[in-house]
Formats: C-alpha cells, sequence, structure tokens
C-alpha cells in the first residue's frame, strides 16, 4: 500500500545552528516541502539581517533537498517600517515569554507593552504565533496563558493568531470560539501523556515544554485532529539536543521527533480509520490559514515495517527502537 502526500508541511521547527543543524535538516527536507522555522537561537533572530543569514545556512543544510525555510523573527517591539521591509521574507513573528522555554531569555516580560507591535501585525496582515505558558505551576500553564489568547484574538479580531504546540482539552476549546485563531500540534502530544514522562523511571527524551498532559487532555488533541478541524495544523516542534544535554540533572526540554514524523502520523491516522484525512493536517489546513503556495513536491509512504534506529549521531530519536508500520519511499 503506497501513499502520496502533496506539499506536506512542519509549521512548527527548530533546527538548531552550526553541526546540529546540517545533522537535522536533511531529516525534516526528505520529509517535507517546508516548514516554520523557529528563531530561539543563542542569539534571537530578531533582524532582517540575522533572519537572512539563518535562512541561507538552513538552505545549505538541505543538501540540495527541495524544502522551503518559513522564516519567522522574534518578538520584539518593531517599528512599521522594519516590518514592512520584513514582509515578505517571515511567515510570522514569534513570541515567546521571558525564559518559558529553551533560549527564550529575551522574550516578553510585560504583556501589557506589546499591543503597538501587535496592532501593526494586524494591520500589515502578518500572523503572530505564540509560545502559550505562564510561569505558573507547570501543568496549569497553557490553561492560565488562555486568558492571553482570549485577549489578542479579541482586541485584535483580524491579526491571524497561532496556538503554537496546544497541549490542553481547554486550547481546543478556545479554538473553536475565534475564526482568526489557528493552533499547531504535535506528535509527541498526541502519542503521549505525562506519565509516559516520569510514570516510571524519569524518560529524559520525553521532557518537553509544553510538558505532556493528562489522557483527558490527549483524547482531546486526538479528536479534534482526526476530525479534521479546519485550523489544526502539524507543526512537529521537533528540538534536538545532543545526549550530554538530556541525560544530566538539568534535562533541556525537547522531543527530537523529525526522523519518524510522517510515518508515525500514518500509522495514527490508519488507526483511526481516516487515513484520507492526513494529508489535510500535514498540509490543507496550514496552506489556507498561512495562504500559502509551496514549490510543488510529492512525499511518497510505503506501508512496510521499519525499525526506528536508537540513536540518530548524538541525538535519539522519538519512538527510537520501536517498530512502525510506514516508512517514506525514496523514489529517484
Amino acid at each position: 500500500m503506497h501513499l502520496t502526500l502533496e506539499n506536506p508541511l512542519d509549521m512548527h521547527l527548530h533546527l538548531r545552528e552550526r553541526e546540529m543543524l546540517a545533522l537535522v535538516a536533511p531529516c525534516s527536507a526528505a520529509q517535507f516541502a517546508g516548514g516554520v522555522i523557529m528563531p530561539n537561537l543563542v542569539q534571537p533572530v530578531d533582524s532582517l539581517e540575522r533572519l537572512r543569514a539563518y535562512r541561507a545556512a538552513i538552505l545549505d543544510a538541505c543538501a540540495g533537498e527541495p524544502f522551503t525555510p518559513y522564516m519567522t523573527l522574534f518578538f520584539r517591539s518593531y517599528h512599521r517600517e522594519e516590518l514592512l521591509a520584513a514582509r515578505d521574507e517571515i511567515i510570522g513573528l514569534k513570541l515567546y515569554p521571558a525564559g518559558i522555554t529553551t533560549q527564550s531569555e529575551s522574550g516578553v516580560r510585560d504583556f501589557d507593552r506589546i499591543g503597538d507591535t501587535v496592532a501593526l501585525l494586524e494591520d500589515l496582515d502578518i500572523p503572530l504565533l505564540v509560545h502559550g505558558e505562564t510561569d505558573g505551576f507547570v501543568m496549569e500553564r497553557e490553561r492560565e496563558f488562555l486568558r492571553v489568547y482570549q485577549w489578542l484574538a479579541e482586541t485584535f479580531p483580524r491579526l491571524r493568531l497561532v496556538m503554537e504546540h496546544i497541549t490542553t482539552a481547554e486550547a481546543v476549546e478556545l479554538l473553536d470560539r475565534y475564526d482568526n485563531v489557528g493552533a499547531t500540534v504535535t506528535l509527541h502530544h498526541l502519542l503521549i501523556t505525562l506519565d509516559d514522562v516520569v510514570g516510571g523511571l524519569l524518560q529524559p527524551d520525553l521532557f518537553c515544554k509544553p510538558i505532556a498532559k493528562t489522557p483527558r487532555d490527549r483524547e482531546a488533541l486526538r479528536q479534534a485532529v482526526l476530525a479534521g478541524h479546519p485550523r489544526l495544523m502539524f507543526g512537529s516542534d521537533s528540538a534536538p539536543h545532543p545526549r550530554h544535554k538530556k541525560e544530566c540533572c538539568g534535562c533541556a526540554a525537547g522531543v527530537f521527533s523529525a526522523p519518524v514524523l510522517l510515518p508515525a502520523l500514518a500509522q495514527l491516522f490508519e488507526e483511526a480509520d481516516c487515513l484520507e484525512r492526513l494529508a489535510d493536517f500535514v498540509s490543507h489546513h496550514a496552506r489556507r490559514f498561512y495562504r500559502l503556495r509551496p514549490p510543488h513536491k510529492q512525499v511518497h509512504l510505503v506501508r512496510a515495517p521499519w525499525t526506528v534506529m536508537e540513536q540518530y549521531e548524538t541525538l535519539r530519536p522519538f519512538l527510537a527502537g520501536q517498530t512502525l508500520r510506514w516508512r517514506v519511499e525514496k523514489r529517484p
């Protein structure tokens, strides 16, 4: 059995820098026509000059494989002229609350002061992508942040607002209240709960932010995704960290899922008897919400078992050692 996906897109992707970029970018380029690139590098991508340099490095790392990096700027206070100059080269601005995740220390500390920049985004029709967590109790951070999403959606009704990597039933409910709001969902949040992370021996490779939640939350995500909610888009949040940053006292947050994304998603949708909806989740919804016309690329999957590698150079991939029923088929 074969499956062909037209222009699959990863709408939330971490590619890192230098040696790590060279290592992981080919994994995404082999499976996707493009991806939304996160800007939280050691030195945030918060200028057009840095954005252009990073995009060039990504294209070089893809080694000729057709892949479009959809670039984002790290949220700060921008002047209208800056945004006008960047508008044709970005897919949006990415907002991080300060210190809430990897390399977000220069993120937003006072949400009362972001209105002027958000108003410019609304006026210029530039999407705002948000990592939606507070600094409260870890299991409640996304739920507590929903009031910020509500304020943004209501105050700026023409703003295209994206709730990134949602994990809770309440976030799914909020999505249905505002037509200008979309959301990305990861593979790992569709498969795991907090019990998989800490229910037995600690599993550092499953530790991520936002943290995996309850079976109820996972079921709400699955139901909405598998039913084909038109404003839910696939975003892997694949976030590679080398072994010495995962197996240590201060374990880095991130799941490296890039090598297994489309095969694992195909298996999930097939098990739910809705394989025909996979293309919507990994392509059509994002293209419609973001108004994208990516260069044409077909990715072929074949129903043939393979075992996920235990180690990918210095990284341990999601589902390592497990056998998946689908694999990406290389064609000349």
